[in-house]
């Protein structure tokens, strides 16, 4: 009995199933039961779409992916005065709490349940009749990527307390093991690898038709653009070199190119709140403004306001607030101007990134000048910054990279947060109140520490 209750409890967290149900979650509007036993080619369309869909649950909230982490990484603040849980918890507290899944314990739920429904899509497939066996391979290559995407976002946030991976089980089977970081960036890999196979040999088709985020781009030179942000987080920096040169990066071209969570305001779809025209509580955090390096032509004052002389990512992605706040000894006069509507798409990845991650893995192989290059593309054509000049140790380049990453992807997901993570600076954030805390991670969320009975230790061999 012990064993059965420990069972469904853990099932109910790490799959990501509501109020504890036994069922799956629905699959964008499929019958769950029937689409298990009886699976149809409509079916499966409807169910892939729910994943594209799924991959964008929590990302534009004020309590989602972006903003929590871009206070966690000082791009941000969200000074909301009737929760002070977004100063109190995410700053002032020692640690993150387990037991919310809107703060500490946010970031699980969602993303299991996407991936238990990659799983039955993939389990349904098999059962489909009239499928080629390249258009089986499609709906393979289409899922299998999305589960990497939310597999990421899971890791991005419990970093060294690692995640389960092998959750593909039956509800009677035993627990999966919470593997280590390293093995769960093992397994996207692998299965950003397998999916790209799968599209492959499914002559780069996929199964439905992609949101107006892709705008062009393929989905296996995006599937290659994700890889090779996982190569760098694994340090694989030759594989990385290799997925940047698959993927869509285009070193002459625009920079704002890539593939973007796409909104709307229509019945049943999700709309971007972060849309800064609403008014809502996030605010820029202070030091975006006040480090910014000045435009080459001019070093005048440092005023966003002015719109002038600042690093243009600055002028292009910050404004005066209408109405400054202070709230709980910190605040801001600042706002994002990133997403000025309700339907303002949200980069996953842009083509800026790719040249900033093939200049991070041709740093640390040592090819000085290809990096130096590309380093001083962004600073230059981004931030009309002046080119970098005279003799540069890896040191040096390794903080000028951190600081182009701060301001090229600023507000977009989170990754001056992990970047600092990455490099073991994560005390140089600013504390702005003594006694503030700057968060390494996530804590693996309440219902799964009871279910394990509290044993949360990570397996570091396998997968």
């Amino acid at each position: 009995m012990k064993k059965t209750t420990k069972m469904v409890l853990a099932l109910c967290a790490t799959m990501g199933l509501g109020g504890c149900s036994l069922d799956v979650p629905d699959l964008n509007r499929v019958d769950a039961e029937d689409f298990e036993q009886n699976p149809t080619r409509a079916s499966l369309n409807s169910a892939a779409s729910g994943l594209l869909i799924g991959t964008r649950s929590g990302i534009a909230t004020q309590n989602g992916y972006v903003s929590l982490l871009g206070v966690l990484g000082r791009e941000s603040y969200v000074l909301d005065t009737a929760d002070p849980r977004y100063v109190g918890e995410l700053l002032a507290s020692p640690t993150l709490s387990s037991g919310s899944p809107a703060f500490g314990g946010n970031f699980w739920t969602a993303p299991y349940a996407n991936i238990r429904n990659a799983n039955t899509l993939l389990n349904a497939v098999e059962k489909v009749q009239g499928l080629t066996e390249a258009e089986k391979e499609s709906y393979r290559g289409f899922a299998k990527t999305i589960q990497a995407m939310d597999f990421l976002v899971i890791i991005n946030t419990r970093d060294t307390n690692g995640a389960p991976i092998d959750v593909n089980r039956a509800f009677d089977s035993d627990l999966a093991p919470i593997m280590c970081k390293e093995q769960v960036l093992a397994h996207i890999a692998r299965l950003l690898d397998e999916a790209k196979a799968h599209l492959e040999a499914a002559g780069g088709a996929v199964p439905i038709k992609l949101s107006s985020g892709f705008n062009g781009v393929s989905f296996i030179q995006f599937n290659r653009a994700l890889k090779a942000r996982v190569d760098v987080y694994r340090q694989d920096w030759n594989a990385a070199l290799a997925d940047v040169a698959a993927s869509f990066i285009d070193p002459t071209g625009p920079l704002d190119t890539g593939v973007y969570h796409a909104f709307g305001t229509g019945s049943g779809d999700t709309p971007n709140e972060l849309n800064f025209n609403n008014e809502r509580d996030v605010f820029v955090h202070p030091a975006i403004v006040a480090d910014a390096e000045m435009q080459a032509d001019d070093p005048a004052t440092l005023d966003v306001d002015e719109s002038k002389n600042q690093d243009d990512r600055v002028l292009r992605k910050v404004t005066a607030a209408k109405e400054p706040r202070q709230w709980q000894g910190v605040g801001s006069s600042y706002s994002f101007k990133l997403y000025s509507s309700d339907t303002s798409p949200l980069p996953i990845i842009r083509n800026e990134e790719l040249i900033l991650l093939r200049a991070e893995a041709n740093l640390r192989l040592g090819n000085t000048g290809a990096a130096f290059e590309d380093i001083n593309d962004i600073r230059v054509r981004s931030g009309k910054l002046a080119p970098l000049s005279g003799e540069q140790t890896e040191e040096s380049l390794i903080n000028e990279l951190l600081e182009q990453r701060r301001y090229s992807l600023l507000f977009e997901g989170g990754h001056r947060w992990i970047d600092m993570r990455r490099y073991g600076k994560l005390e140089e954030l600013p504390k702005d109140v003594a006694g503030h805390n700057v968060h390494k991670s996530f804590p693996i969320p309440i219902a799964e520490s009871d279910a394990r009975q509290g044993d949360l230790t990570c397996v570091a061999t396998g997968s």
